[in-house]
């Protein structure tokens, strides 16, 4: 993992600002490696692409919201939308997720957004003791926890990915641990 030095970029040292505000440690890495993707972030910094929390935007009833969503596995966008109690979960246009949050895809960090947006957090994010979220920029980056994530944002945890979910004797759906 490479750091180049100097300033932040004006969208991570707003997430800065937030981390700090909320006290959240660790501090912002800037990398010359891209983690524009949760494989090229796990390889940049060493860890398992589990342990990427990927920030992805939906719409959803007309409202974009934020899915903080582990590397390892792709939304079950039809299920969180049940588990979450939401509209149809629709992928955000690249112009969507620049106005909800001001930041590019491959950038998308979970806080520095001009409002705060309805997020769920994956559970699968609990199975890693640090976790790495990206801080505004494709090549800037903090640690965390899940906990750290729910605190920061407000958020939901709730199972996320496909194949998440099993079913109980009676066909319903449970969440996996």
């Amino acid at each position: 993992m490479t750091s180049p030095s100097g300033p932040l970029p004006t969208r991570s040292q707003q997430v800065a600002d937030a981390l700090t505000t909320a006290g959240i440690p660790g501090g912002i890495r800037q990398l010359a490696e891209s983690t524009r993707t949760a494989a090229e972030a796990a390889n940049a910094l060493g860890c398992e692409v589990g342990a990427i929390a990927n920030s992805l935007v939906f719409i959803s009833d007309d409202v974009p919201v934020l899915v903080l969503t582990s590397g390892r596995h792709k939304v079950d966008t039809a299920g969180l939308a049940t588990r979450w109690g939401r509209g149809e979960l629709r992928r955000a246009t690249a112009e969507q997720v620049r106005q909800a949050t001001g930041q590019a895809i491959g950038g998308v960090a979970p806080v520095g957004h001009p409002d705060p947006l309805p997020t769920v957090v994956d559970e699968a994010l609990t199975d890693y003791p640090r976790i790495w979220a990206a801080a505004g920029t494709p090549h800037t980056v903090f640690p965390t926890t899940a906990d750290e994530l729910l605190r920061l944002t407000g958020g939901r945890l709730l199972p996320v990915g496909l194949g998440n979910t099993a079913t109980d004797s009676n066909g319903a759906a449970v969440p996996r641990r």
